[in-house]
């Protein structure tokens, strides 16, 4: 993870740089959109997804629909930070799939990269079956191999599925909404510096992969006391198979909140872990508030788990409060 945090670091820092003359208003939903059909079958404009998003132009700021129809398409796609204002939606996560198998740098092994701001998705499926093969315990095989990055503001997810064992999901930067999403793995399977809200969310472990050791949910990257980055998970869903932590830091101010959400009893009975961070716990904020189930049980949490005030949970809990200042999501179509 010490690699893969500073190959991030890099390229965050190229990214930023990139962006400067990117950053564009799309035009308003009602307005005429464009509507792109992706078709394995070829009873649409592309075959591929990527050739659906290379045909849009530079720059672009009009709202443009990518439909994808039933199929599993076996690419590796990237969304550039000037094809901006793009929703792409399939027919259902079951059968509506977007996969590659890859792990080179973490950075770089994504099924599906976005870096291009006001990016919606509805109704896919992004895997990375690069560890699918791997048998339980055979750690030295597991490799960080993503099924989605994004490193870009204003990008949502609606009924969407992650699927991978190591940093499933990359939510590296930027303010994102996940609602009704399932996401799976055993390690690191969300990690990076998001300022992000899953709303109703599944979690699935798959840490039995590990053979007897303990995984991890997240991996949550935020740099300072200032850092408006986290992750909120609202009435959602833990389960799966082995043991997992919640969290553990992956940088000195990690940030993660689980609220009214049903932890099932994969999760360990200390809840988190600080990592490398040990005896700095105090600028660390992890906490649960509100949440049921076996692996609820707060008798045996470490001892530096922050007990937020009613003021402090709701400016995390609540969506528009925590990344919907500006209205985004409702500005997006479709």
């Amino acid at each position: 993870m010490k690699n893969s945090f500073i190959c991030s670091l890099v390229v965050l820092a190229l990214l930023s740089l990139s962006r400067v003359g990117f950053s564009l208003f799309c035009n308003d939903q009602n307005e005429d959109s464009i509507t792109i059909v992706v078709d394995q079958s070829g009873h649409g404009q592309f075959t591929k997804v990527q050739q659906a998003i290379d045909s849009i132009p530079a720059k672009n700021s009009v709202w443009t629909h990518i439909l994808v129809k039933p199929g599993i398409y076996k690419e590796k796609v990237i969304v550039p930070l000037d094809k901006q204002c793009i929703v792409l939606n399939g027919h259902s996560a079951r059968d509506t799939v977007i996969q590659w198998a890859d792990s080179i740098e973490v950075v770089e092994s994504a099924t599906f990269t976005v870096n291009a701001e006001n990016f919606k998705a509805r109704n896919i499926k992004f895997q990375n079956t690069y560890n699918e093969n791997t048998q339980p315990g055979d750690l030295n095989s597991i490799k960080p191999a993503p099924a989605f990055q994004t490193t870009a503001d204003k990008v949502s997810f609606y009924e969407c599925a992650f699927l991978g064992v190591q940093d499933t999901l990359s939510d590296l930067q930027g303010r994102h909404y996940f609602e009704s999403c399932y996401i799976e793995g055993a390690i690191d399977f969300i990690w990076g510096g998001g300022q992000s809200y899953y709303q109703r969310c599944t979690i699935n472990a798959t840490a039995a992969i590990l053979g007897g050791l303990a995984g991890f949910i997240t991996a949550q990257g935020r740099n300072s006391d200032t850092d408006t980055s986290g992750y909120v998970f609202n009435e959602g869903t833990v389960m799966g198979r082995g043991t997992v932590y919640l969290g553990r830091a992956y940088r000195q101010y990690s940030r993660v909140v689980f609220s009214k959400t049903y932890l099932s009893n994969v999760v360990v009975p200390k809840g988190w872990d600080s990592w490398k961070y040990a005896g700095q716990e105090q600028t660390i904020t992890y906490a649960e508030s509100r949440c049921t189930g076996p692996g609820a049980d707060m008798s045996e949490r470490v001892k530096w788990e922050k007990t937020l005030s009613s003021a402090e949970l709701d400016k995390l809990t609540n969506v528009n409060a925590f990344v919907n200042q500006d209205g985004w999501l409702q500005k997006q179509p479709f």
